[in-house]
């Protein structure tokens, strides 16, 4: 059978290469003699906190935002990796919603969520006597736009991934080696990120979107986003998964489910599932 390094497009040269580039990864984070991860349970950030494990044992800590805009499914397997794989494990309360700039939900949002997060790792680290704190930006997200790498230099936060010059399907066979059910986890991102720029982050609407999530997850789709526009919701699915979305009578399952949260238009998105859709209007207004 082939593996996900065929099937993600590595070629022989990086496939060789992958071994080299842990082991500059474990060497990196060993140097580093203490850290807090921070941990969100996704892919990138599982495989960091196993790493950063296998390095400096208890002298690494996952440490994960106890926030209203991280799923609470996510929590859960977070909790449940850790567990597993006997990583230290912890949460600390973050603020973000106390924050109008976040709230208002410009295309910055991202950076203020982070900049609270390290804010508050930061003195979690200060208080332990702990140096550094690490996160899981891989190679491939530097050419994306993400505001939060912007909080990550301002608060001297590494980024072990890069350094070890790691992409996401790199990352994803090496977990795939390591046993690590991660692996092949479907991209996730925090809850704001399901609302336009311009639209208020709220408590309500954020619960909103987790809620429906979950019922999609439910019906058996795998990867998939619901886009909050107000009275509308937009539902992206996975290419592969969207001629049984297309099924009338799953888009009757659909349109009950959302008609239940209170949207009063249920759509769904002929393009599919793509990553950071609500960044295109950034490109339209750029242009």
């Amino acid at each position: 059978m082939a593996t996900i390094a065929a099937s993600a497009g590595l070629g022989a040269e990086l496939e060789a290469g992958l071994e080299t580039k842990q082991d500059a990864l474990l060497s990196a984070l060993g140097e580093l003699g203490q850290v807090i991860v921070a941990y969100s349970g996704g892919t990138d950030s599982a495989y960091l906190a196993w790493a950063a494990g296998r390095a400096l044992g208890a002298k690494a800590v996952a440490i994960t935002a106890d926030s209203a805009s991280i799923p609470a499914s996510h929590k859960r397997d977070a909790e449940e990796f850790a567990r597993e794989f006997g990583i230290r494990h912890e949460y600390v309360e973050t603020r973000e919603f106390d924050n109008p700039d976040y709230v208002k939900n410009a295309p910055d949002r991202c950076f203020h969520c982070k900049d609270e997060l390290f804010h508050v790792l930061e003195r979690v680290a200060g208080e332990r006597g702990i140096a550094h704190i690490v996160y899981g930006v891989n190679v491939d997200d530097l050419g994306d736009y993400r505001p939060g790498q912007r909080a990550a230099k301002l608060h001297q936060v590494k980024a072990p991934l890069v350094y070890a010059g790691l992409t996401k399907a790199e990352i994803r066979e090496l977990s795939r080696r390591a046993g690590l059910p991660t692996w092949d986890r479907p991209a996730a991102a925090c809850l704001s990120s399901r609302i336009p720029y311009g639209t208020p982050v709220t408590i309500q609407n954020i619960r909103t979107v987790e809620a429906g999530e979950e019922e999609i997850k439910a019906l058996g789709f795998r990867q998939f986003r619901t886009r909050f526009h107000g009275e509308l919701v937009r539902i992206e699915i996975a290419p592969e998964e969207l001629p049984r979305a297309l099924d009338v009578e799953m888009a009757r399952k659909l349109t009950a489910i959302f008609r239940r949260l209170g949207y009063r238009y249920v759509t769904l998105d002929l393009e599919g599932y793509r990553q950071g859709s609500l960044n295109e209007v950034l490109t339209v207004l750029e242009g």
